[in-house]
């Protein structure tokens, strides 16, 4: 099997919160112990809802942030802060915004040279142009777009632009926040479809950061699903989305509208309120909203359990193996 690109051990990423004057700080604890491993040609995608630790998990794989705990790898070697310049070239990031991303002022040729001319500095203008222009086609854009201002794309097209941006240093891992999300529906197909050809094209492994279950569906090979921090199942596409283990992973595939309106399907409604994350319960964090909830539940918080499909769950709907 080929060897992964980038590994995560036991990741941690935490925050001292300020409880006020005269009030000892608290510690929020915006991912706690998450483990991975991207593959050349293959996609993991990590969903939750808003505040589970998705995009935190992001900034600390594109070394924006450094982890409070646990390690990376690239290639077989540590990520540290000290190669952090060096490294940053092999992992690029694509974000939700495609408008707020590019700088309003700079030309499109301008905004996909400016990579190369911090990191390759030994490439000549007509070398980084002529990349800047082959790497415009390869997302689907055409050689007058060359000197045009951001302003004067659509929202489909700035996210391409984007990902050529994010292309232009040949890196190995592309991590992808919500790549998609403020897309228009009938935009985000094509978008999506570019990106699966690409990672053919070039052998990319992809972090695809999503809260939409149904673009997921279409494109990711792995997947990890978070809650409050915690990854609370982890497995192949397939297995998650035929035979969800934890009952939160139900839940949220329950809500992932379909376009067959014949077909039967059980809405799970989560009762309860979303814990603090600066307060979790002691137990399982999903217990205050889960009904399968008992008290071993809410006094021991269970582990990643499982093989290829695993739960954080003391008790799954289908037992892991």
């Amino acid at each position: 099997m080929t060897d992964p690109v980038m590994t995560a051990t036991a990741l941690e990423r935490h925050y001292e919160v300020s409880s006020g004057l005269f009030r000892a700080s608290r510690t929020l604890k915006a991912v706690a112990g998450v483990e991975f491993a991207l593959y050349p040609g293959k996609t993991l995608a990590v969903v939750g809802e808003s505040g589970c630790g998705k995009s935190t998990l992001a900034r600390m794989v594109t070394m924006i942030e450094e982890p409070t705990a646990g390690s990376l790898t690239l290639d077989g070697k540590p990520v540290v802060p000290e190669d952090w310049a060096s490294l940053r070239k092999s992992v690029q990031i694509v974000f939700q915004d495609p408008y707020g991303s590019l700088n309003p002022r700079q030309r499109i040729g301008t905004i996909l040279e400016e990579p190369l001319k911090i990191n390759r500095p030994d490439m000549s203008n007509t070398e980084r142009t002529a990349k800047a222009r082959e790497m415009l086609g390869l997302v689907g854009l055409r050689p007058e777009h060359f000197d045009r201002y951001p302003h004067m794309f659509s929202g489909g097209q700035r996210q391409r632009i984007a990902i050529a941006r994010a292309l232009m240093l040949d890196p190995k891992v592309l991590v992808l926040d919500e790549p998609v999300s403020a897309l228009d529906l009938s935009i985000q197909s094509s978008v999506l479809n570019l990106l699966v050809d690409l990672q053919e094209r070039l052998q990319l492994a992809y972090l695809f950061i999503s809260h939409d279950l149904s673009v997921v569906k279409h494109v990711a090979d792995e997947v990890i699903v978070m809650y409050l921090g915690r990854a609370v199942e982890k497995g192949s596409r397939d297995a998650v989305f035929a035979t969800p283990f934890h009952p939160y992973t139900k839940a949220l595939l329950s809500a992932t509208p379909q376009a067959d309106p014949r077909a039967k399907k059980e809405r799970i409604k989560l009762d309860g309120e979303l814990p603090s994350p600066l307060a979790i319960p002691d137990g399982c964090p999903f217990a205050p909203r889960c009904w399968k909830v008992q008290d071993k539940c809410r006094a021991t918080r269970p582990a990643l359990s499982g093989d290829a499909h695993s739960a954080a769950c003391f008790f799954p709907e289908n037992s892991p193996t």
